[in-house]
């Protein structure tokens, strides 16, 4: 049975992702979590928001050794990827608050299941 479950699961990995090719493939969902995923401290400004709605300042003083730089283009890229929401509160100074969105949240489970497979031999 779990044989079939994995030879099930095969079969639609190469239905929706048909192969080595020299691009990204924006069909194969694969490709699409690696690309919100692959760069350096995205996955971990993601586990950050997973524990609610964080501003840039708390962002960068919890995850510790990133820059304003590379913090500023994670968030940008999470942003444009449907992951984070950016919310600009009225008022001065104006504040900026960031958040997953439905799609964020789902990378949850991803996130778990990485944690998994990176914690065994």
């Amino acid at each position: 049975m779990a044989n079939q479950m994995v030879s099930d699961a095969a079969q639609a990995l190469r239905q929706d992702c048909p192969g080595a090719t020299p691009l990204p493939n924006s069909s194969c969902p694969i490709e699409n979590t690696l690309s919100v995923l692959r760069r350096r401290w995205a996955a971990l400004v993601i586990l950050e928001l997973l524990h609610g709605p964080r501003s840039f300042n708390e962002l960068a003083q919890n995850l510790g050794r990133i820059s304003d730089k590379i913090l500023t283009e994670r968030l940008t890229e999470l942003t444009d990827a449907n992951v984070l929401h950016r919310k600009r509160t009225s008022g001065w100074p104006s504040r900026v608050r960031y958040s997953l969105t439905q799609r964020g949240h789902d990378l949850a489970a991803v996130l778990q299941a990485m944690r998994i497979w990176g914690s065994t031999e």
